[in-house]
Parts: structure tokens; sequence; C-alpha cells
């Protein structure tokens, strides 16, 4: 099987719980994912996504399983191609405050709420009890079955990874860019070294000295 049989039949896979409530009679039918409930810093990021029925961007899959070049590129041709889309974000102190599955549930509430068409229905990868009035499935994996999921997955993580490197310009010292916030041994020696910032989770840096936060 070729590159291109494989990215065919991945978009036919993907595309059919979408296929199936068209049937049902859906319209206007949304994904939305959200980037960000590890790492140690930065905000979490949600993203919604509409799509048009004929909109066929091959690639298109999980962000985790596409490199951050391709996703950049798909970034954009989603970003072209959709009827609609937006992003949600919540900062670490609110994620201190509300907890990250809170915090999660706000990003995906505030991309729902910012698109610019309502859809008639909406996938999640897994996340559910959102406080919004429209009717939704949470899937499991969702990014890897859904296809406006996976879409939604790209944007998420683009532009989080797009804020870890504005970060990275003002703390280099971080390694913001390479890490993107993640408890890798290099951030977490920075911690060390350097002290925790405001974009730090402080309820992700229980097992780490308080003295990181005097510096």
């Amino acid at each position: 099987m070729t590159r291109e049989e494989k990215a065919i039949l991945l978009y036919n896979t993907l595309k059919e719980p979408e296929i199936q409530k068209n049937k049902e009679g859906y319209s206007l039918l949304a994904g939305a994912d959200e980037a960000g409930r590890g790492p140690l810093a930065g905000p979490v990021v949600a993203a919604c996504v509409i799509l048009p029925r004929d909109c066929r961007i091959l690639g298109v899959n999980d962000s985790k399983k596409i490199s951050e070049k391709k996703r950049e590129d798909l970034y954009d041709e989603i970003c072209a191609c959709a009827l609609a889309w937006a992003v949600g974000v919540v900062d670490a102190q609110t994620i201190d405050r509300i907890n990250i599955l809170n915090a999660a549930r706000l990003a995906f509430k505030q991309a729902i709420e910012g698109l610019a068409v309502t859809p008639d229905f909406l996938f999640t990868d897994a996340i559910d009890k959102l406080d919004i009035f429209l009717p939704y499935m949470p899937v499991i994996k969702g990014d890897a079955k859904v296809y406006s999921i996976a879409a939604a997955s790209i944007i998420a993580k683009v532009t989080r990874d797009r804020m870890m490197r504005e970060l990275d310009v003002l703390y280099p010292q971080y390694g913001f860019a390479q890490h993107k916030g993640y408890g890798t041994k290099k951030h977490r020696d920075a911690i060390l070294q350097y002290g925790a910032l405001p974009c730090h989770r402080r309820s992700f840096l229980k097992n780490m000295p308080e003295s990181i936060y005097e510096k």
C-alpha cells in the first residue's frame, strides 16, 4: 500500500463517525480537543473546528503522531478549509486554582463558544461534563478516531507550541522551545537553578523544594 493509499484509508476511517451523524440529520459537526494537560508550565489550550463535509485534508491525524513541521503545514490547511474554528486558553494560575481537568473543561467551553458558527453536534476527545448547550459525544482516543477531533488536536497543539516558543524568547534558560513545558530533566534542573516562573503550575511542582519560589 502506498503512502497516499494509507492516507486515504485513514481519512475514510476518521470520517466514519461524522458520516453516521450526518445520516442522523446533523449537518454542522464540530470536533474539539486540547493540548497541554501534562506539562509543568504553560496554559492548557483547547480548539474546536467545524469542517465542511467535502473538506478532505490527507494527513490529518492525532497530533501526537505527526511531526512538528507537518503539524504546522496541516494547521494552515485546516484553518483555510474550516467553516469556523476557535481556541480557548486557560493559564497556569487558573489551573492551580480549579485543577487541570476543570481547566481543560473551561478551555473547551471557551473554544466552543468562540466559534463564529454554531454546530449542530460536537465530538470531544473523551472529555465530558461540559457546561454547554449543545449535544455532544465524548470519544475515548477521539483524536485517532474522528476527523474533526484530529483536526482540532492539531490546531490546539500548534497554538500551544507557538505560545511556548514565545515564552522561550522571554526565558531562554528554561528551554521551553524544546520541551514545551513538560517535565524533562533539563526543565526540572532549570527550575531548581533559576526558580519557578508565573507560567509554572505550582500544583504540578509538589515534589520540588519550596525554595524554587524564593528566587
